[in-house]
């Protein structure tokens, strides 16, 4: 056996070929030096092509028809695998790509591997078998129009769920990472019987998202800004017919996006704070008690935690503003935001009795009376005081 080493060059393939076929024609004696000789070039010739003349891996639709030849198939055989006759005609003619449903039946119905039919779908969405497509709420994200460009029933939506909720969570960055920094929900108290559908708060963050990332803010957040005077300047916005209005326009000269999105079932979410990708803060409020006292404490709740917690290791706050938490910073943020609606110590020795006083009050602090009233049931438990007062509805 002469001197072999690994195959480099074209020249070196072909020599070795060319002594491939030499041992081959003399037809050596399993256990020879020949034989051995033979077997080890032929491993090296092997390696050698495999590296530099790769064979394309086939294409879906190649291997569904490789293997409806290879068994007499007819279209109408690959209903039970596709659907019906009409998806069979046009995943065949190439307008129609197969869903992950359509992957799994054919796998496991005519062998053909998973990894040739699920080339045209995404990489990300390949890796995420663990997730439940069908568990997000998509009924109701179909008719909020969470799914751009999608025109079809909600059958059809059900048969390419991973392929919309992918495009829904990659039009984010890390939308598949998608894991608040701290839930103050009913969910985590014992207390409440209440469950959070994990499915439908990722996907209500996604979209509160993908509604961030299309806003333009004239400026860049600074750290720091938000501070208790900057909350008591926004609160007097609230004095204002336009208040709400107004409160998006000061905070987009901040540098902080606001969005509104109603909340999904069973997320119970009153709103929430997390950064943008591009660094800015986002302010996300559902409007659940569309009521200005409900809209005006938990936007201050929210840039409270901006202004205490909000940072590169605490990413994302969600509140349920009914439910209890054991966490103090959810004490801080209610202790800044009110301190901001009304200074504790006027709050002490002035606290209204009644409808005049709470104008009154309401007048010397230069803010809404709607957010006295509202910290007055608040505190006192009794929501129906005052009676239809001061119970102004708030909508975008």
């Amino acid at each position: 056996m002469g001197h072999i080493k690994i195959i480099k060059t074209p020249e070196e393939h072909e020599q070795a070929m060319a002594r491939v076929m030499g041992l081959m024609d003399a037809d050596p004696q399993p256990g020879s030096q020949d034989a051995d000789e033979l077997d080890l070039l032929a491993l090296l010739v092997e390696r050698y092509e495999r590296k530099e003349f790769p064979i394309d891996v086939p294409g879906p639709l190649d291997a569904i028809c490789f293997r409806m030849d290879q068994q007499g198939l007819k279209k109408k055989d690959l209903i039970p695998y596709i659907g019906s006759a009409s998806k069979v005609t046009e995943v065949l003619n190439g307008t129609r790509n197969l869903s992950l449903n359509m992957i799994r039946r054919l796998t496991d119905g005519l062998g053909i591997p998973a990894d040739v039919l699920i080339r045209d779908v995404s990489q990300e969405t390949a890796n995420s078998q663990d997730i439940d497509w069908q568990a997000f709420p998509l009924s109701v994200m179909r008719k909020r129009g969470y799914f751009e460009g999608f025109n079809g029933s909600l059958q059809e939506l059900r048969e390419y769920a991973s392929e919309w909720v992918s495009k829904l969570l990659k039009g984010i960055p890390g939308g598949f990472e998608l894991k608040p920094a701290m839930l103050r929900t009913t969910a985590h108290l014992r207390s409440n019987d209440k469950v959070t559908d994990p499915y439908a708060l990722w996907a209500w963050q996604a979209r509160v998202l993908h509604k961030a990332q299309e806003q333009r803010l004239p400026i860049a957040y600074k750290k720091g800004t938000v501070s208790l005077a900057w909350l008591k300047t926004l609160a007097q916005l609230s004095w204002s017919e336009k208040g709400p209005q107004l409160a998006i326009e000061y905070l987009n000269r901040t540098g902080i996006h606001l969005v509104i999105e109603p909340h999904l079932p069973k997320t119970y979410l009153d709103g929430a704070v997390c950064i943008a990708a591009n660094g800015n803060p986002v302010i996300a409020m559902t409007l659940r008690h569309a009521r200005l006292d409900n809209f005006w404490f938990t936007l201050m709740h929210e840039l409270s935690h901006v202004a205490l917690h909000l940072d590169e290791t605490e990413t994302w706050f969600i509140d349920d503003l009914k439910a209890r938490s054991n966490d103090e910073r959810e004490d801080e943020a209610d202790a800044l935001a009110q301190n901001a609606l009304m200074p504790s110590e006027i709050w002490e020795s002035q606290k209204p009795t009644d409808p005049s006083s709470i104008r009154a009050l309401a007048r010397d602090l230069n803010i809404s009376p709607c957010i006295i009233a509202g910290r007055l049931r608040h505190e006192s438990g009794d929501h129906m005081l005052f009676g239809k007062l001061f119970r102004e509805k708030i909508s975008f």
